[in-house]
């Protein structure tokens, strides 16, 4: 048995879109393009890009809210049966936290009520007594004290860190151990963001948990992931360690992101280099490199031929015709 909390290989998620104004068809969004990837028990990878990229997509089809296809799609080890019974049992260990908390909770319902509802619909809690019991400590857990003061509020009556703890408490209630984190705290005050990622920081390591953190913010994954994987219009263009791809980051798309990245007591000299050009049409068809149009290192194989991944350093992979041996070299030498 292997480390590996959940696993995929070549997971693609592709919408079909009608064109109303002509009688061509439907057109293809390739959302998600044959990502590949592992997360190890009680680890975080983040998933970084720009919007459309892919990211929340990707994690979607992880826990099967959209309709995918993979070669491989594994959870502790064990291929994930995809009827009705193979997906609960799935779900009851695989959770979403969403972006906007507002959004996620039902504003008729009170926190108790949202709160206690997964345990409801699995049938995990047998009476009445018992769920007050398990509410109140996933209130607590997630930093809301004394628990039962929030059983009988609305949504509406809390801030917004408050409904982003609670949304927190409706997951880790189900005890899972993976968590789709997406964009958690990118709707939240920066004062508020802090006490947010530290509470899901003592989670982890309370509850040995993975995550595959969402989020555009490479500054932020950096403070807090193992790995990173740097996301770019359905394609993973580079993957490894944290401090690796900050520090030694080899794909031109990684680089750009490190360009406007702040980095504490760094002084930059002269203007950054910014990525030039908007994000591709996703429905457009590509023989080579989706990069290639805003990629100043470019070359007539990037327009012709995808370049697949291939290791470049120790856990350290990347999807570029660019990096040749003496690149490598000096990324090994950067390690």
């Amino acid at each position: 048995m292997n480390n590996n909390i959940i696993e995929v290989k070549n997971l693609k998620v592709y919408f079909k879109l009608k064109n109303v104004f002509s009688k061509g068809g439907k057109k293809v969004v390739k959302a998600v393009d044959g990502v590949s990837f592992e997360i190890k028990r009680g680890e975080i990878l983040s998933l970084v890009g720009e919007s459309g990229s892919g990211k929340t997509t990707t994690g979607k089809a992880l826990l099967q809210l959209v309709e995918s296809e993979y070669d491989i799609l594994k959870f502790q080890d064990e291929e994930i049966v995809l009827d009705k019974k193979g997906l609960k049992e799935f779900r009851q260990k695989a959770q979403m936290i969403y972006q906007d908390p507002y959004q996620s909770l039902n504003p008729r319902q009170q926190i108790l009520d949202i709160v206690l509802e997964p345990l409801k619909v699995n049938k995990l809690v047998d009476n009445e007594a018992e769920g007050l019991k398990l509410a109140k400590e996933a209130l607590e857990q997630a930093g809301l004290k004394p628990g039962e003061d929030y059983f009988y509020r609305y949504p509406y009556e809390l801030s917004g860190g408050q409904r982003q703890r609670v949304v927190i408490a409706s997951s880790m209630i189900m005890k899972p151990k993976f968590v789709v984190a997406d964009e958690p705290v990118s709707m939240l005050d920066a004062s508020i963001r802090t006490g947010i990622l530290k509470l899901m920081l003592e989670l982890k390591d309370k509850n040995d948990l993975a995550y595959l953190f969402i989020t555009h913010d490479l500054s932020l994954a950096w403070l807090i992931s193992d790995r990173i994987a740097i996301m770019y219009l359905g394609k993973i263009m580079e993957i490894g360690e944290a401090d690796t791809i900050v520090n030694c980051g080899a794909h031109p798309y990684t680089k750009a992101l490190m360009n406007v990245m702040p980095k504490p007591g760094i002084k930059r000299k002269g203007l950054r280099d910014v990525l030039e050009g908007e994000v591709p049409n996703p429905t457009e068809i590509y023989r080579g490199c989706k990069f290639c149009n805003r990629c100043s290192m470019a070359k007539k194989i990037c327009f012709e031929v995808e370049p697949e991944m291939k290791k470049i350093g120790n856990d350290h992979f990347a999807a570029c015709h660019m990096i040749e041996d003496s690149a490598e070299r000096k990324i090994h030498e950067c390690i």
